[in-house]
């Protein structure tokens, strides 16, 4: 086996701890050409996709990547970032946000941590953020996947990756994983405030009337959870205590799930046929957030902002309301850093003082002379 070059290592240098948020990943471009690499590496990972590659790989190469790039590119054009400052999908945009507010916050508090963010799937990898990560003299990560709710379709993929890079390292830093925190009490303060805010804006659902909230989750095949997946119930747990944080009856929300793929059963009531259905017999409103995505992406702002709209008020639906995801809101990032407080523990994170350096480089010279 082959190890991977190491930087220099240097006498006296202080430690450093990291917090790696990870997040499912994006084309770098709204274009064909770059869909289809991301949609390959994606759609190719085994955890993703749990169909034999014999016979999974075929389909992939001859139907689905011809036809989904080109499909797929103009959904990430309609939802694609151009601001004065930044461009770029709106997924790798507030995870970068995410991280930048993050490292602020905890260095408003006294902590020396540097936060990073990494794809699963295209850039930036996790294996090159890593890599960033080593020649600061990182020596502990704390690896968080915002994934709220664990699945071995996202954070074990993620965790996978993460071990595959490390595979190829002689000098691996110490690591903590955050499995989850779908029943968080500051993730769930965070959601409840983040639609509290929305109504406060643009005033609530009249629930008395049959105004309803939907709370949508991302799918995946049934057989997950008959095999032992713990996402559905993670899912429908988020679901109960943010309903319970908002003051519902269990009739006045219904979770769903969203972006099925393909001809088999998938986790259910499906979100589209739900909005749907409401429309149907003429609900005057329907509100739909997406706890499950910290930040706002295809599958929100296109899939539901767009599409759940179209599908809603076409089959008679009245108001319909897209409540945007966590992303920056400072009630997210306070609960990001309490999340990661807690994984944190015992580990230190105070910038070491000017005569703690000053010793470890005179200990260092001191090594160097007697060598």
């Amino acid at each position: 086996m082959t190890f991977t070059a190491e930087p220099a290592y240097q006498h006296g240098q202080a430690p450093r701890t990291a917090i790696l948020l990870i997040n499912l990943g994006t084309p770098d471009e709204p274009t064909p050409k770059a869909v289809g690499r991301y949609l390959k590496e994606f759609l190719s990972d085994p955890r993703v996709v749990e169909i034999p590659r014999p016979a999974w790989l075929p389909i992939l190469y001859g139907l689905i990547l011809p036809l989904r790039s080109r499909a797929s590119a103009l959904k990430y054009e309609s939802i694609w970032l151009r601001e004065a400052h930044r461009t770029g999908s709106p997924l790798l945009v507030h995870s970068e946000r995410q991280a930048y507010a993050l490292q602020l916050l905890l260095a408003q508090q006294g902590h020396d941590v540097t936060v990073a963010c990494a794809m699963r799937y295209g850039n930036p990898s996790i294996g090159s953020v890593m890599e960033a990560l080593r020649r600061q003299g990182t020596e502990r990560v704390l690896v968080l996947p915002l994934y709220p709710q664990y699945s071995g379709t996202t954070t074990a993929t993620a965790f996978d990756e993460l071990f595959r890079v490390l595979g190829e390292w002689r000098n691996q830093p110490e690591l903590r994983l955050v499995k989850h925190f779908h029943d968080h009490p500051a993730y769930i303060s965070a959601l409840h405030q983040q639609v509290g805010a929305y109504w406060a804006q643009h005033g609530a659902p009249d629930f008395s009337r049959g105004d309803r909230l939907i709370l949508s989750f991302h799918g995946v095949p049934r057989r997950t959870l008959e095999l032992g997946d713990p996402y559905h119930c993670e899912c429908v747990k988020t679901g109960r205590l943010l309903g319970e944080a908002l003051g519902l009856q269990p009739g006045q929300y219904q979770v769903t799930f969203q972006s099925r793929f393909g001809r088999a059963e998938w986790l259910q009531p499906y979100t589209a046929p739900t909005l749907q259905e409401l429309g149907k017999v003429g609900t005057a409103r329907v509100d739909v957030f997406c706890p499950g995505f910290p930040a706002d992406c295809i599958e929100t702002l296109e899939e539901i902002a767009m599409e759940g709209q179209t599908e809603f008020k076409t089959a008679g639906g009245k108001d319909f309301h897209f409540i945007p995801c966590l992303n920056d809101a400072p009630a997210w990032i306070a609960g990001l850093a309490d999340i990661a407080l807690q994984h944190l523990q015992g580990w230190p994170l105070s910038p070491p003082h000017a005569h703690e350096l000053e010793a470890r480089r005179a200990l260092a010279q001191a090594r160097g002379a007697a060598a």
